[in-house]
């Protein structure tokens, strides 16, 4: 009996000391018990006292036990001693260079710790019915059989979204804005910004190429890429000295497309940059502020009047409406000032102060003035 009891007490100390003082390493053995519940079926175990040898056996055992669990034990902290290590290293770790692979958005990025891994950069997300829709790689104007009749009233046009984004093609000073130029009589339907030759010009949006052309099939546009996007615009950038895509590819926002010129109809080198929905133009500063590249705000309401060539970003909606329906009169042969002011039932000085002349000025035949 005195035999019995002594195992007995050996038998308490071991299990005791295995599972009150190694806590996870029994965790990690028994997964599906918790603590609470393996101490009280050890507690049940210790409880029925055994034949000597049984006993033997049973510390046997749980000996072997505790080494397995003290082996594991190992095992966890050399397992989180790595990942710990992988973490500090990643942290320290730079990319130092970055080599292209044949798909242009994904890049093989190199490090200081002379590791190397593929990095993913994010082909555009595109939508396949917009690009479907009037695709044309020979005409610069590729809608030019919608007419503004055919336009809705208003649409809603998505500008940045998380999968999507936008950049300004070209931050810098505007020289020419969005208006009709009445000391030459022609509109100029697009933005101009200053910039030196070789200044890399970038993607608005995510999109694809459908026009690459150059000075001698574009005139005044010179150099010339039209992007179409998914959100239904298109964008044109002209004037380029060197273009850097093709028909087709597809490009991603704040990619680098091309550098700017001053190729075709220009008096220095600077983009000339358009925005069109279903091939009408409206003022590209409806989207960004080009001296600070930001954007204006991420859904753009398009009103069928914005797409007058007398809209402008800085005018309210009414003044907008009001610029839309303005007169305009190509001169023809005999017309003269006072003419014209009777015929629109309007003055001499009006028509002068809409279009920047004097009563003196000349009229060329072809010349376009406001008249209303």
């Amino acid at each position: 009996m005195r035999i019995m009891q002594k195992h007995t007490v050996y038998f308490v100390l071991l299990i005791s000391l295995l599972f009150t003082s190694f806590r996870p390493a029994s965790a990690a053995l028994f997964p599906r018990l918790g603590h609470r519940a393996v101490e009280e079926d050890m507690a049940d175990m210790v409880a029925v006292e055994a034949p000597a040898d049984t006993l033997d056996k049973l510390l046997e055992e749980m000996i072997d036990l505790r080494l397995r669990a003290d082996s594991l034990q190992h095992l966890l902290d050399g397992m989180e001693l790595s990942a710990i290590a992988e973490e500090q290293a990643a942290a320290e770790r730079v990319a130092v260079d970055t080599l292209p692979t044949d798909d242009k958005f994904i890049k093989i990025v190199l490090y200081s710790d002379n590791t190397w891994q593929y990095v993913d950069y994010g082909r555009p997300v595109i939508n396949d019915e917009i690009f479907g829709d009037h695709w044309d790689n020979e005409n610069i104007h590729a809608y030019r059989d919608v007419t503004l009749k055919d336009i809705p009233d208003e649409v809603d046009i998505l500008l940045v979204d998380s999968l999507h984004h936008a950049v300004a093609p070209f931050v810098g000073r505007v020289n020419s804005k969005y208006a009709f130029r009445s000391n030459v009589g022609r509109e100029h339907q697009g933005t101009d910004i200053k910039l030196n030759t070789g200044d890399p010009v970038m993607a608005a949006f995510d999109g694809k190429v459908r026009i690459v052309a150059s000075s001698s099939l574009t005139g005044g546009y010179g150099n010339l890429v039209v992007l179409r996007h998914s959100n239904g615009l298109e964008t044109y950038y002209a004037h380029l000295s060197k273009v850097l895509v093709k028909e087709n590819d597809l490009v991603a926002a704040g990619e680098v497309i091309a550098y700017g010129g001053s190729t075709g109809r220009s008096t220095g080198p600077h983009l000339h940059f358009e925005t069109r929905y279903l091939g009408q133009t409206f003022d590209p500063e409806r989207i960004f502020d080009f001296t600070t590249g930001a954007l204006q705000d991420t859904i753009l309401t398009l009103h069928k009047h914005y797409y007058s060539i007398y809209s402008h970003n800085s005018q309210s909606d009414t003044e907008s409406l009001a610029a839309s329906q303005r007169i305009v009169h190509t001169i023809r042969s005999g017309d003269t000032l006072g003419a014209l002011a009777r015929r629109y039932q309007t003055t001499v000085s009006a028509i002068c102060r809409l279009n920047g002349i004097k009563s003196t000025t000349i009229l060329r035949v072809g010349r376009r003035l406001i008249v209303r």
